[in-house]
């Protein structure tokens, strides 16, 4: 089981120097990420989030943004951290945000984008349900889940 955490002065720096793989340049590191929710913190819908497992192992991070105009949540970044990569982490965190999401009623569907060579999410977001909506977003291919 995977928890969601707020991001706090006692995970701020694990979070920050969490590692991926040499030479993975899908996701923008944690700390861009954080400069980019305190940039848009105004903005009520962006949440950057730590991982944990059960055993309250940093895991991984997560960073979601929703528009409840267009009734979108938004999976913006996911990075689970080398060492717990293939585990499943990156599923089950997916899986846990769109629950809240649909729970929380406030939206019709949820949306997110990958970079074209990250073969693994592609094959998670399909698993998912995800279908491609057509669109490119600064080099990213869309896909979107309707609930």
């Amino acid at each position: 089981m995977i928890r969601f955490k707020e991001i706090d002065e006692g995970n701020f720096r694990a979070v920050v120097n969490m590692k991926m793989p040499e030479g993975q340049r899908f996701v923008a590191p944690n700390a861009v990420s954080l400069a980019q929710a305190w940039l848009f913190r105004n903005k009520a819908g962006v949440h950057p989030y730590a991982l944990y497992d059960d055993g309250d192992v940093l895991v991984g991070f997560l960073m979601v943004d929703d528009d409840p105009e267009e009734r979108t949540f938004f999976i913006w970044r996911l990075m689970i951290a080398l060492e717990h990569q293939n585990k499943g982490y990156g599923t089950e965190a997916i899986k846990k945000a769109l629950d809240m999401a649909r729970e929380s009623g406030k939206y019709d569907r949820a949306a997110l984008d990958y970079v074209p060579e990250n073969k693994v999410a592609e094959h998670v977001y399909k698993k998912l349900g995800f279908l491609p909506t057509g669109e490119i977003d600064d080099g990213e291919i869309v896909m979107r889940l309707d609930f």
